[in-house]
């Protein structure tokens, strides 16, 4: 049994499979997530676990060199943009249209489907490297 990190064994094979520039998503209940995609549901009741959970248990694990979220989470949910923004102090984060991150999600390694039901709380991070 691992003693620390990721206990999940499904996202932590995913991050440790992961190389510079692979990405993964981290996504509210409701993001339809494309057929052929690994999906790592999560989700257990509404709002649990949260997107932040997540978010910080997967931060804590990986390097993440980027992260991309939805134009319209700085209007539709400012909280959870400055929030995950602040997890990220020295990266600007990149702006899309909620249908082009819909649509990266294809190219994810996996996206893990949270419990989260707020608007827009849905982010791609991009793999770094530790060296």
């Amino acid at each position: 049994m691992k003693k620390s990190g990721i206990l999940n064994s499904e996202i932590a094979a995913v991050l440790a499979r992961m190389g510079h520039t692979d990405t993964i998503c981290i996504a509210d209940c409701g993001l339809p997530i494309p057929e052929g995609v690994r999906r790592i549901d999560l989700a257990l009741t509404k709002g649990h676990p949260s997107f932040l959970e997540v978010l910080d248990a997967v931060e804590a694990d990986m390097v993440v060199e980027g992260i991309t979220l939805a134009e319209e989470i700085k209007d539709k949910n400012p909280r959870l943009d400055e929030a995950t923004r602040a997890r990220f102090p020295s990266m600007r984060p990149e702006y899309v249209s909620h249908a082009d991150l819909k649509a990266a999600t294809a190219s994810c390694r996996a996206v893990i489907r949270t419990g989260e039901a707020t608007p827009y709380a849905n982010v791609i991070l991009r793999s770094g490297v530790a060296f």
